[in-house]
């Protein structure tokens, strides 16, 4: 590992959207304990869930084609109001109620590829009620744990950092961490570059199972993408997965092919002007499989 700037090489980072692929892990490892299916409806689980739509599958949310917004609507003004923790107002109710009310009518050949922390979220809450847990991001957290962190030996991911956080830096970030607040399976987990190397080698060795491996090349990917599966992303023969926080972007891949794991945690927000698509470039040029 190469720390620079100053960044601490044991620093704890916001993982921000780098937490979708713990949050697939762990339905990885749902689906082969036969608490679920990829393409069963959550609704099936019952309890809170049964009044989901059909559509609102774990494989559908895990790949940003269940057809659901990227955020619930009110963070178009909580977004300017509450700017480093947009959805702290919401109970896991209101979470699940915003997906019931803008998931869409089933589609013929499915929905289009369309990022969604919303559903991510709400992947994470189904995910811990069908672990046993009750429906909330300390559920999703304490399932995460038992089902993947802790079997993993991953002792600095959680939702709440273990020790001090690499102060974030950004024009319009500040220096504030950013809260998922009960769409924490979405982007809440905090970690370090170890720990993401781990879960990068988990992958390969087939440790949390072999969904990433279910790539689609569904209608909308971005240019940069190949394919989606469960948690991650396909660019030629690179596996991937970035994050952008309020001051801090991180991303995390690995080449089946070569077996190189690569992670990048950056103290400094996305550029206003300029490429935005940075850290994710510069991981794919690292894993010399640009897409």
């Amino acid at each position: 590992m190469l720390a620079l700037g100053g960044v601490p090489e044991s620093g704890v980072f916001e993982l921000a959207s780098v937490t979708k692929p713990f949050t697939a892990a762990l339905a990885s490892a749902l689906v082969r304990e036969g608490r679920l299916g990829w393409d069963v409806p959550l609704a099936a689980l019952g309890g809170p869930l049964r009044r989901l739509p059909r559509t609102l599958t774990p494989s559908a949310l895990a790949t940003h084609t269940a057809g659901l917004p990227p955020h619930p609507a009110r963070t178009a003004l909580t977004t300017f109001t509450r700017f480093a923790d947009p959805y702290g107002g919401m109970s896991p109710a209101d979470v699940l109620a915003s997906a019931r009310r803008w998931a869409r009518p089933p589609q013929r050949g499915g929905f289009p590829f369309a990022y969604s922390n919303l559903g991510a979220g709400v992947l994470a809450l189904g995910l811990a009620h069908a672990a046993g847990e009750d429906v909330s991001a300390a559920g999703y957290e304490r399932a995460l744990r038992r089902h993947v962190i802790l079997p993993l030996g991953l002792p600095d991911v959680a939702l709440t950092p273990v020790r001090e956080v690499v102060t974030p830096y950004g024009l319009l970030g500040g220096r504030e961490v950013t809260g998922f607040a009960q769409l924490a399976g979405a982007g809440g987990l905090f970690g370090t570059a170890a720990e993401l190397l781990r879960f990068g080698e988990a992958h390969l060795s087939a440790e949390v199972g072999r969904h990433w491996q279910d790539a689609r090349p569904v209608a909308g990917l971005p240019p940069l993408y190949t394919g989606a599966a469960p948690g991650w992303f396909h660019s030629g023969a690179a596996v991937w997965h970035d994050g952008i926080a309020r001051g801090t972007r991180t991303a995390l891949g690995f080449s089946p092919q070569s077996g190189v794991v690569v992670t990048l945690l950056v103290r400094g927000a996305a550029p206003v002007l300029g490429v935005r698509a940075g850290v994710p470039l510069l991981l794919l040029r690292l894993l010399k499989a640009e897409g």
